[in-house]
């Protein structure tokens, strides 16, 4: 996958609604977030994002993307994302494995919001 459909892919994990989050994410995904209860795996993920509202925006900078191996992508990024006035930011990164030839899943994402890192 490209840099470019990377990154339009992370985006749409913050803006699009839970049912495409869903097909996205992998059955074992492990997630660290920085509300309750902090660690998530596979349907806990998917789940916690069925009952979070989405993103309106988010602007993705900072961004580095490694190939460690074939069929294996880390990105790491800053975000920042708004929706209702309300405003969010954290230091994330996500691991996507591929399945098939054009189809990549989830299967780490971790946020480290600036307060949690001393500011």
């Amino acid at each position: 996958m490209e840099d470019e459909r990377v990154w339009a892919f992370e985006e749409s994990l913050w803006t699009a609604d839970a049912e495409h989050y869903e097909t996205c994410v992998d059955d074992g995904v492990l997630m660290v977030l920085p509300s309750e209860p902090h660690v998530l795996y596979g349907g806990e993920a998917t789940e916690a994002v069925k009952h979070t509202p989405r993103w309106s925006e988010v602007e993705l900078t900072q961004r580095k993307v490694s190939r460690p191996q074939e069929g294996l992508i880390v990105v790491a990024y800053h975000a920042r994302a708004s929706r209702d006035g309300e405003a969010y930011e954290a230091w994330c990164t996500s691991t996507y494995r591929r399945l098939a030839h054009g189809e990549w899943r989830v299967v780490q994402h971790q946020q480290t919001p600036p307060l949690a890192l001393g500011g």
